[in-house]
């Protein structure tokens, strides 16, 4: 049964994560016309909706399709609509430092379902909304809630599956679901927009996110669990910080995710000036990109069971990759090619993302203490960094100073950050009962918390 609950469980979380990125993409298709129609433009409560003007609307196709924000034409409402996107970012940002903290001191259900339970009522206020500050109040609500159900979802996977390869494969199902849900969103929410009208999609994705709360309560109450009080004390977010391991990983996570967060908001403006595209090949840009991402995401996993000590080497390969890739979108000239280094981008985050997100908890596991908020509150900062970032400095820094100047340096970055990674070659060999944790549970139980997890080693 604690197996079974255990994969019900992981279901839960990326359920939770697949939910947080649809709701961060499904506003992609939506959100530039119905600003337009709150000045006057169109009427956003129904199918009938017109498209606020031609370069968010394109006669009603645009909405179907999962790329384009902010919008090609200049002024005021491209800077609220940039400021919009990264306002879940930066409130992500500011709330992960605390969330990590609670995580490590009650547990991981409890923040989980206080995640969702904020990312039900931000979902609600999208629904209902009326005018920008409240779309801009739902955003925000909805960072907030991603700092706390992603944060504990990652690191509920990490505490329940202990164990290599098994945790791998779950971390990497997970951010199979991310990618899915980001690639899904804009299509679904475009499609209900488009026949069913504004509040459909946000009321859908409320509902599901609404019965993922009551399976968590149903398979964890977090007010019925007493085994917290024998966890041990996790280490404070500001030791982890400073440790210049987790260091070199936060650092590879927020350098690897600039291409991808700094691309979004401003390729499809260039595809269009560069090479002409039309309305359909900038929204179909992202698409062929989430099967090379599903690849990566595979074969590191069966990699890292193979050879787990070289988890290392695929986070720098996957940087290399990135590195070049973003280096070759500039001398692209048509939308079969842009789609080629787009592909390696995401492979190479992929090949990332599933190679230290793990190392992170084993760094955990092997020199701190075996309690996972804190550490992966560190990698929602990371991520959260780039996220914020891009919405809002990616059009300035194309303006200023060109769309290859952007990319060359990202690919730089990526490229120089590589060779860091063989910083933790020497750690990533360590064996994981070289933890203080495992060495106490290899002595045998002396509490709680101690039986429950050798009876889930011995299972």
């Amino acid at each position: 049964e604690a197996r079974r609950q255990r994969r019900l469980l992981l279901m839960v979380v990326c359920v939770a994560l697949l939910l947080d990125n649809m709701l961060y993409m499904v506003i992609v298709p939506i959100i530039p016309d119905y600003i337009a129609a709150m000045r006057g433009g169109g009427r956003p409560d129904g199918p009938s909706a017109p498209a606020g003007g031609n370069e968010s609307g394109g006669g009603g196709n645009r909405s179907l399709l999962p790329a384009r924000y902010p919008p090609a034409a200049g002024g005021n409402e491209d800077v609220q609509i940039g400021v919009l996107f990264a306002s879940k970012a930066i409130l992500q940002l500011l709330v992960n430092p605390l969330s990590g903290t609670l995580i490590d001191r009650v547990g991981y259900e409890a923040p989980l379902l206080a995640g969702l339970a904020i990312m039900f009522l931000a979902t609600l206020t999208f629904a209902f909304a009326e005018n920008y500050a409240t779309l801009f109040a739902a955003r925000s609500l909805q960072g907030m809630g991603s700092a706390f159900a992603d944060t504990a979802g990652i690191a509920l996977i990490a505490d329940r599956y202990a164990e290599e390869p098994a945790r791998s494969r779950a971390l990497g199902t997970a951010l199979a679901c991310i990618s899915f849900g980001s690639l899904a969103a804009p299509p679904f929410g475009g499609v209900l927009y488009e026949f069913a009208g504004k509040q459909v999609p946000f009321l859908v994705l409320a509902c599901v996110c609404l019965l993922d709360g009551l399976l968590l309560l149903a398979l964890a109450p977090p007010c019925a669990t007493g085994a917290r009080a024998n966890m041990p004390v996790g280490t404070p977010i500001h030791r982890l910080m400073v440790d210049p391991y987790i260091a070199v990983v936060a650092g590879a996570l927020a350098t690897c995710n600039i291409p991808l967060a700094f691309l979004e908001p401003t390729i499809a403006n260039w595809m269009e000036e560069s090479m002409g595209a039309t309305d359909w090949e900038v929204g179909l840009t992202w698409l062929p990109a989430f099967f090379p991402h599903v690849l990566g995401v595979y074969v590191t996993v069966r990699l890292a069971a193979a050879y787990p000590h070289l988890q290392w080497f695929y986070g720098a390969l996957g940087m290399a990759i990135i590195g070049a890739s973003s280096c070759l979108v500039p001398a692209c000239r048509n939308f079969g090619q842009v789609v080629i280094p787009l592909c390696g981008i995401c492979f190479g985050i992929a090949l990332v993302d599933t190679a230290l997100l793990p190392t992170l908890a084993f760094l955990v596991d092997v020199r701190h203490v075996s309690v996972y908020g804190s550490v992966y509150a560190i990698a929602d900062i990371s991520y959260s960094v780039a996220y914020a970032l891009g919405p809002i400095v990616a059009g300035q820094i194309v303006h200023t100073m060109g769309f290859a100047q952007l990319n060359l340096g990202m690919g730089l970055a990526n490229v120089l950050y590589a060779p860091v990674l063989l910083f933790l070659k020497n750690v990533c060999q360590m064996k994981p009962s070289h933890s203080e944790r495992n060495i106490l549970l290899e002595e045998g139980p002396k509490g709680l918390y101690d039986t429950i997890k050798m009876e889930e080693r011995k299972g």
